[in-house]
């Protein structure tokens, strides 16, 4: 039986400071993170120690170092915060990664409660910033020099699972799954075959099937074997295929079905092999037909679009689910995903409500209709990336939500909610409770442990193996009785 799918998100967001020739990404991004703050006290550390980032699933450790910052640098780059997320400097991107929750809904207001922290953040940083400059955050994937960032997924796996399985499954069904998770582009990148308008912001960017790498030569499915959890029991899946997404109904359709598809490789209930013949070449065909219609080379010697494949997973999933209890969001998903299919095999152009690279291509084809451009226009990239603007005000997504024209998922109020609110039912909730509630004693934290200074004892770290304890219904009434980092640490050993 397929473990339960705890899963999460890592977003990298584009940053720039408009009016600053001399424009620095690390130092504003270290302005950016430290400019939001909370009412816990302590500067509180990264737990480097717990990391492991080169370990591949495959059953080798790749060569290389790992870079741990010093005490001073790590204070700077890194917040924990009181919801159980990660809010930290990546290379040169703010970087914020959502607390771990249980269903795609979850998932979805804790993502969007990320964007808040993110806007939040950058008015604080503004008012810190000289006279004519201004911090601009962007939700997307690319900076149109070349350079892409990352839109990460995490899905909790049962190491039990032969990964030769599950790269076999994925591979497929990632570089079709585009045709509802991108989140669109005008244009070409990376040397890639030049279009007017294509699905994905990331696709341009894979150049191989399976590695560890992330930054270059970056591969469809990685391989990075760090599970932030018991290693004997669990594998987390790190998939970096994804885009960064702004329609909650994308976000919510993209995770609940690779949710589901997870599963059922776990339970061996994918018997048909979809293998494509020249993967990394698929995943740029299928990006660069809007149309949906587009056929694939299959191993077996067929040729299936984008959206057949996608269906045939789809009725295994059907028949998967048909024989089980199902989760409420499993039934939900199912079938938001069979309309989806099914509207993009009419005319994708019905989904302008609900998948993000359809919203984006509909507002652009508008304006370059009412102010007879083409898509070579420089304005044409500069709507594009006006979609991606997290300011309410100027974003173009925001826009459309605030005009009704999007289908949503979740409400303001759980987003923020969610902004300061950690999950109940996840270790999430012990992490930003300790935070909360013991914050000044607080010294170090990493997704499985968290550490405190008791006094003139040694430094006690709790480790938190298993991300479905700790979470409300087993900590709350130990929290309650503990009224100093002290009192928790004795009640723990008790």
């Amino acid at each position: 039986m397929a473990i339960p799918k705890v899963m999460g998100t890592e977003i990298e967001y584009g940053i720039t400071v408009k009016g600053d020739p001399d424009f620095d990404p690390i130092s504003s991004c270290v302005l950016l993170v430290n400019a939001y703050r909370e009412d816990h006290a302590g500067e509180i550390l990264w737990d480097y120690d717990q990391e492991n980032p080169l370990a591949d699933a495959r059953g080798f450790q790749v060569d290389g170092e790992k870079y741990t910052p010093n005490q001073q640098e790590n204070i700077a780059r890194n917040k924990t915060l009181i919801n159980g997320a990660r809010y930290y400097v990546d290379h040169a991107h703010p970087e914020y990664s959502c607390p771990e929750v249980t269903s795609p809904r979850d998932l979805v207001v804790h993502e969007k409660a990320g964007e808040r922290i993110m806007e939040m953040s950058r008015r604080e940083s503004n008012a810190l910033l000289p006279a004519g400059t201004q911090l601009l955050l962007y939700k997307n994937n690319s900076d149109r020099k070349g350079n892409s960032y990352g839109a990460h997924e995490n899905f909790l796996m049962d190491r039990r699972t032969s990964f030769k399985q599950v790269v076999e499954h994925v591979t497929p069904f990632f570089v079709t799954r585009q045709v509802y998770t991108g989140a669109g582009k005008a244009g070409s990148e990376n040397r890639s075959q030049p279009c007017n308008y294509q699905i994905s912001q990331r696709a341009d960017f894979f150049e191989t099937e399976v590695a560890l790498d992330t930054m270059v030569k970056r591969p469809i499915v990685n391989t990075r074997d760090e599970p932030h959890a018991d290693r004997e029991k669990y594998r987390r899946l790190h998939v970096i295929v994804g885009d960064a997404n702004l329609s909650e109904y994308t976000i919510y359709l993209r995770t609940g079905v690779t949710a589901i598809v997870l599963s059922m490789i776990e339970d061996g209930a994918i018997r048909k092999s979809l293998s494509l013949r020249d993967p990394v070449r698929a995943i740029k065909e299928v990006s660069h037909d809007p149309t949906c219609r587009a056929t694939l080379a299959m191993e077996s010697g067929s040729q299936l679009t984008a959206v057949q494949i996608q269906r045939e997973y789809l009725e295994m999933a059907e028949r998967y689910l048909s024989g089980r209890t199902c989760e409420p969001w499993e039934r939900d998903v199912l079938d938001k995903w069979a309309d989806v299919l099914d509207a993009l095999e009419r005319d994708p152009m019905e989904l302008a409500n609900r998948i993000d690279w359809v919203m984006k291509k509909v507002l652009i084809e508008s304006f370059m209709e009412r102010k007879g451009l083409d898509w070579q226009a420089p304005q044409v990239q500069m709507l594009d990336l006006q979609y991606h603007d997290l300011r309410p005000d100027k974003g173009l997504y925001y826009m459309l939500e605030k005009q009704g024209r999007v289908e949503r998922i979740v409400n303001d109020e759980e987003i923020l909610a969610a902004v300061t609110t950690p999950p109940g039912d996840t270790r999430a909730y012990f992490r930003g409770e300790c935070l909360r509630r013991y914050g000044s004693a607080v010294f170090g934290v990493n997704w499985d442990s968290i550490s405190f200074s008791v006094e003139d004892e040694p430094i006690k770290r709790i480790m938190m193996a298993e991300p479905l304890k700790g979470s409300r219904v087993h900590v709350e009434e130990l929290l309650d009785r503990s009224p100093t980092v002290a009192d928790l640490v004795k009640n723990l050993r008790a």
